[in-house]
């Protein structure tokens, strides 16, 4: 379908500053300008976006649906990393079924969907010995459903390790034959190439120092790159990576995923909170790039990743929510608040900029994923954008309309929204998916796992 989007309050495109209209037709942009006139055959569906801000749409660079369920678990409430992974994703992962698992990832991709993300990089890493493949499969589908692009960061462990959450819940691993078998069935099945993906799949080890062994890591590592894979996993976020590392390894933690192969262009962490200037070093020098996760990293008191410092050393940067289990509101739009904010606070007011978090949360995350027909807003470009409506009270007052929602924050109303030129949200509300029966169906889940 063909659209023309008309007389929004501001859209963000550098290309082109002053647009106020946007065409879409196959899937793509066509055209940004103001003033733009319908086809004459009337071929084009029409969008009045008056009242509007439009942006590129957002892309999530680490999430793990999965915890869409396990928002403010007591027992995990004030508890560090480690504590936390053992009191409540690990305590609750053999409870959860497939049909469980496509209801917490409906959800999950419905809040991100709210606000303003357009794709998803779920770092799934609900496997073990006996996992049944309908576990993997439910994501899947319910991305598809929701026409939200999904990049699936397929997790594994080949040993317990020093993983103290597997360890307290007796979780078997797999075997690397196992992980190596699944990817494979994974790749054949789902992944598709090129920069307007809709599905991709990504290897994506759970922890490179505390539950996978270095032969593991280079095999996978090796097996990715020959499919053309990327290569994903946690790193740095506390500082028992660099403890165990130098236990374990005798080298820093970043030395050692370069031992492993783990840095290089195709590679990006979640979280990398505990990064010195030789992380840095290595991580800019190789291309490797970080998903940053604050309000996850503050709700657990792990502290702030120096973004600042990596941006300015070439670090690829992009912005992610991490699971809900750990920054409850599964919000993109407000990862990128905490962004703006929580580095001013320590390194004063100049230390980020609207436009530097807008384009992290949107071409960062896009570059990241190798979704490069994403994140901007361009000709010939993906129509993947997102319509805030400002014509509201707590945005009248806002001198930066086009800003007004990372400024302002949460609560915001992402009218409408298109992913490849296909609306995934229409006035309000997400296309394909009953809000209350969804609402349904998860507090049915809690009370299962509960139980």
């Amino acid at each position: 379908m063909a659209w023309l989007i008309r007389n929004a309050t501001a859209v963000y495109s550098k290309e082109h500053p002053t647009a106020t209209d946007i065409r879409i037709a196959d899937g793509r942009i066509t055209a940004l300008g103001q003033g733009l006139e319908p086809l004459p055959d009337g071929s084009e569906t029409v969008l009045d976006a008056r009242g509007c801000v439009i942006w590129p749409g957002l892309v999530n660079t680490h999430h793990h649906l999965f915890q869409s369920i396990l928002k403010g678990v007591p027992a995990g409430i004030n508890q560090d990393l480690g504590d936390w992974l053992s009191s409540v994703p690990y305590r609750f992962w053999p409870k959860i079924t497939p049909e469980l698992m496509y209801h917490t990832a409906r959800l999950g991709l419905y809040e991100l969907l709210r606000s303003g993300a357009t794709a998803c990089a779920d770092h799934h890493y609900l496997y073990h010995r006996t996992t049944s493949p309908e576990m993997e499969e439910a994501v899947w589908q319910a991305a598809e459903e929701l026409g939200i692009r999904l990049v699936l960061c397929r997790g594994s462990a080949d040993e317990q390790g020093s993983h103290q959450g597997m360890i307290d819940h007796g979780i078997e691993p797999e075997t690397l034959d196992q992980i190596l078998a699944r990817l494979e069935h994974s790749h054949r099945r789902h992944h598709q190439d090129g920069g307007n993906a809709m599905k991709k799949l990504v290897v994506a080890p759970t922890s490179l120092i505390h539950s996978s062994s270095p032969e593991s890591l280079r095999l996978q590592a090796r097996w990715a790159r020959e499919q053309g894979l990327k290569m994903h996993s946690h790193l740095l976020e506390v500082t028992f990576d660099e403890v165990q590392a130098r236990h374990k390894y005798n080298m820093s933690a970043i030395d050692y995923a370069e031992s492993v192969g783990w840095l290089g262009s195709d590679v990006w962490f979640a979280h990398l909170v505990h990064s010195d200037a030789h992380a840095i070093q290595r991580l800019a020098a190789t291309g490797t790039g970080i998903a940053h996760c604050p309000t996850s990293n503050c709700r657990l008191g792990s502290g702030i990743a120096p973004v600042t410092a990596m941006a300015r050393a070439g670090v690829p940067v992009s912005m992610a929510v991490d699971g809900s289990a750990s920054a409850e509101s599964g919000s993109m739009l407000q990862e990128l608040t905490m962004t703006w904010l929580i580095h001013r606070s320590v390194h004063g007011p100049e230390a980020t900029t609207l436009e530097q978090v807008l384009d992290w949360g949107s071409r960062g995350g896009a570059e990241l994923l190798g979704l490069h027909e994403t994140g901007a807003l361009a000709v010939g470009k993906a129509a993947d954008l997102v319509l805030f409506d400002v014509d509201q009270p707590r945005f009248a007052g806002v001198h930066m309309p086009l800003m007004a929602p990372l400024m302002c924050g949460e609560p915001v109303t992402v009218r409408d929204s298109f992913v490849n030129g296909k609306p995934v949200v229409q006035d309000g509300r997400v296309a394909g998916l009953d809000a209350g029966e969804l609402t349904r169906k998860v507090q049915e889940g809690v009370k299962a796992l509960l139980a």
